[in-house]
């Protein structure tokens, strides 16, 4: 994905609110399938990452995209932003 394509999801990301939190947990199959089914639904999402998480809010969001099979567009101290893109009827031009 290119710098232009993120900036353009950027700015969408800046008006959602996050729907998901990463707490002392850490990365679950369970959360990852759930990360998963809203990603289909919504294509771009946000995740919190509580204080009490086992690891960098990064590795965090390098972790769910590769069991997602998304792209990370931003990280923001504790907030993750992830995109995947669907098959049909995509909201965005990428």
């Amino acid at each position: 994905m290119t710098s232009k394509q993120r900036a353009y999801l950027r700015g969408f990301a800046n008006k959602i609110e996050p729907i998901f939190q990463v707490g002392k947990g850490g990365v679950t199959d369970v959360l990852a399938e759930q990360l998963s089914d809203a990603l289909e639904a919504r294509e771009l999402i946000k995740i919190t990452v509580l204080k009490n998480a086992p690891d960098y809010a990064r590795d965090i969001a390098d972790e769910i995209a590769e069991k997602t099979n998304s792209d990370v567009i931003q990280v923001i101290g504790n907030k993750i932003v992830l995109f995947r893109q669907r098959k049909e009827k995509s909201r965005f031009e990428i």
